[in-house]
């Protein structure tokens, strides 16, 4: 069979979904609570903050990519001491940033919604979302780690777990803040910190459960060991610079979106929500694919590589060109769930076609970087993305800027996403060439 682990692939990547999916469906639902108050600032204001928070946990978003690849390498290799290694200093370093976010938490803000460009309205409620949710910023760093820790080593069920936990905690936070107490964007932030909290006990139970206090003990020494941490500091550094390049474009799309006006950033949101959904769903096969191979390269069992990209593909590209689709044919329906405001619903009817091309793009993109984070091919990734925010994204970005046109400003996006697909792809190319 020429994929002989392609069962055991769609079980994980299967549970992988179910995961993601809660994470986007929690989102629809607090951007559902927002849409439907009587002010649509409450739900500009939360896209904005939005902004900062990616800065913040985005960056560190090596916590969970990082872990993952170098577990699922370790468990390729039957490493056990180096798996629980790879989990506890991904843990230290998150609790240490996490406090530190914490405490330099009103310098942030300042900083941050002085660049952002939105109405004064628009910045009060952010800020107020911005103020509670800060405080999660240790469970939400922590939380990284552990996600990534069991995907590393294919316990889809126990993410499945963690993910449930902490978006249905989320949602019926969300709904008693929001909707019955009328806090607004400050309890759409209250409501996502606690929920973050919730999740991290739930991993700490599972942890305690696989592991002792004496298995911790004996490998603690090895902690600091100059070796792994030096790999560990060159491929978190790779992943942060891409990770960065990715969120900057998005936050530049989200701020221009901003500039062009209050109700085309609103329909924008929106319509970023069904990227943000297709992504989840696309990164279950993703997530499956950065495990197998993690898991492949560290065994040694390269020839399996080709073969699990093939797969992959294939599947991402379906998934992501049929959920494009579901809401391009279907926008006014689908998006009248969210929001009642009319102007609204418009603008994201005018640029729902644009999700065919950019998740076309996108789910090869996505799968792709699940694949070199498996094999921690960090260079390969920072590479591609700076490339394709400075020359995909940011030419035509400028013009859109200058012109004031929102279509523009997805063919920018659009065209960010296709250069990430050539350069990965060129990169998988090569690897392919140079096993030959």
């Amino acid at each position: 069979m020429r994929y002989p682990f392609w069962l055991s692939f769609l079980q994980l990547a299967g549970v992988n979904m179910v995961s993601n999916l809660l994470v986007p469906l929690a989102g629809l639902l607090d951007l559902a609570f927002l849409g439907n108050l009587a002010e649509i600032r409450h739900l500009a204001g939360v896209a904005i903050a939005t902004v900062l928070f990616n800065y913040l946990y985005w960056t560190f978003g090596f916590l969970r990519m990082g872990t993952t690849g170098t577990t699922a390498q370790a468990v390729g290799r039957g490493d056990a001491d180096e798996v629980l290694l790879t989990g506890l200093r991904g843990g230290a370093i998150a609790l240490t940033v996490g406090l530190g976010i914490v405490l330099l938490q009103l310098p942030l803000r300042e900083i941050g919604f002085t660049l952002l460009s939105a109405a004064p309205e628009v910045k009060q409620a952010g800020r107020a979302y911005y103020n509670a949710m800060i405080w999660g910023a240790p469970a939400t760093l922590l939380n990284l780690v552990w996600m990534g820790w069991f995907l590393g080593r294919g316990k889809g069920r126990a993410v499945l777990l963690l993910s449930a936990v902490s978006n249905g905690v989320n949602v019926v936070l969300n709904y008693w803040l929001i909707v019955r107490w009328g806090w607004a964007s400050a309890g759409a932030g209250a409501a996502t910190a606690l929920s973050q909290y919730a999740m991290l006990g739930v991993a700490l139970g599972l942890l305690s459960r696989e592991v002792s206090g004496t298995q911790v003990r004996a490998v603690f020494p090895k902690i600091w060991n100059a070796a792994a941490l030096k790999s560990l500091v060159l491929l978190n550094g790779n992943i942060v610079i891409r990770t960065f390049a990715l969120i900057t474009t998005f936050a530049v799309f989200t701020n221009l979106s901003a500039a062009v006006g209050t109700t085309v950033l609103a329909a924008n949101t929106l319509l970023l929500q069904v990227v943000t959904l297709a992504a989840y769903f696309i990164d279950g096969l993703a997530f499956a694919t950065e495990t197998y191979a993690g898991q492949f390269h560290g065994g040694g069992q390269r020839d399996r590589l080709r073969a699990l990209a093939e797969l992959s593909g294939a599947l991402s590209l379906g998934l992501g060109l049929a959920i494009a689709l579901l809401f391009a044919l279907l926008p006014q329906p689908l998006f009248r769930l969210l929001t009642h405001h009319a102007d609204v619903l418009e603008g994201v009817r005018q640029s729902a076609w644009w999700l065919l091309p950019l998740l076309g793009f996108g789910s090869l993109a996505y799968m792709l970087d699940g694949y070199f984070l498996g094999i921690t091919a960090g260079n390969v990734l920072r590479k591609s993305a700076l490339a394709s925010s400075l020359l995909g994204f940011a030419p035509i970005a400028a013009i859109a800027w200058q012109t004031q046109s929102n279509a523009l400003l997805w063919l920018a996006l659009t065209c960010f996403m296709a250069t990430r697909t050539v350069t990965l792809g060129w990169a998988l190319r090569q690897s392919y060439l140079e096993r030959c």
